[in-house]
């Protein structure tokens, strides 16, 4: 598994989900020629027109269901064509809504098309509509989510792996080709649940925070620092958080104690290769020349 040490400061991602999908592929080249060391989407399958006011008391998602919405997996593979040491994350992906054969394929696909460049990020997620939708017990998404992890870890390291849980269940089965990154791409567990935590703990090589400032993020990562003692785990978890969109507070990340920022450093689509380039100087370059 490929893991960056954290030295003076945390190392920076850039997030796809600010930016208009027509310039992701203008944004990836420049991250990466920028020195940034990750680009990361976003994923959802299908979200509803309407939804219960009762759940939503603004009466719509956060995310309009005729929001442009792209397989994740697919579109990280196209960018994977046009870097060469960009690694690839999601933030984060919901293999729970898919059949685990399904999940399995599509991250060992772009692990190896990308030459190991995974960072595989995944969650319960948050929308009960879309899960509603999907057709799939919102309630149960934890017990399903760790299923999923099951079966997923068995197709990747075992050449032959049955399973058999209470949603899903196989006979033995061989699973080609494996993930470049053995025994699996990075495992980030997002959330901020206690069962998120433990889950983060017990299964993950590191997790997902979304949405924070330097100062937001002090709580959560206590909680899993101490979820963390109370497993008795010996090697922390690498810890990645995504930013808010515009001005980053670079010297308070630098002092969070978090190893990775996802950032978004322009208020419009049209500014995020100026804002990319103006926080690299600052930023990234510095620190690496």
């Amino acid at each position: 598994m490929a893991e960056a040490e954290r030295s003076d400061g945390p190392r920076y991602g850039v997030s796809l989900l600010r930016v208009h999908p027509a310039l992701w592929r203008d944004v990836a080249i420049e991250a990466e020629r920028a020195g940034y060391e990750s680009i990361w989407m976003s994923d959802h399958l299908m979200l509803p027109e309407e939804v219960d006011r009762e759940k939503y008391p603004d009466g719509e998602l956060p995310i309009s269901s005729h929001s442009p919405i792209f397989d994740v997996m697919v579109h990280l593979a196209a960018l994977a064509a046009v870097t060469t040491t960009l690694r690839l994350g999601t933030y984060v992906y919901q293999p729970a809504l898919r059949h685990p054969f399904v999940a399995a394929r599509a991250v060992a696909t772009l692990d190896v098309v990308s030459g190991g460049r995974v960072e595989l990020g995944v969650g319960a997620g948050w929308s009960e509509a879309e899960w509603d939708l999907v057709g799939v017990d919102f309630a149960r998404r934890g017990e399903l989510l760790d299923e999923t992890l099951d079966v997923l870890d068995g197709l990747w390291t075992q050449k032959s792996f049955a399973y058999q849980g209470a949603h899903h269940e196989f006979p033995s089965v061989g699973f080609e080709p494996k993930p470049v990154q053995q025994p699996r791409p990075p495992l980030h567990i997002g959330g901020e649940s206690a069962p998120a935590l433990r889950r983060a703990v017990a299964r993950g090589d590191g997790w997902i925070g979304m949405h924070h400032t330097p100062a937001s993020v002090a709580a959560p990562l206590a909680r899993l620092r101490a979820a963390e003692r109370d497993s008795g785990r010996s090697r922390p978890l690498q810890t990645t958080v995504a930013a808010h969109q515009g001005e980053v507070d670079a010297e308070g990340w630098s002092a969070s104690g978090i190893d990775r920022v996802i950032v978004a450093p322009w208020s419009r689509s049209g500014e995020a290769i100026d804002g990319l380039r103006r926080f690299a100087r600052e930023h990234i370059r510095p620190r690496s020349e």
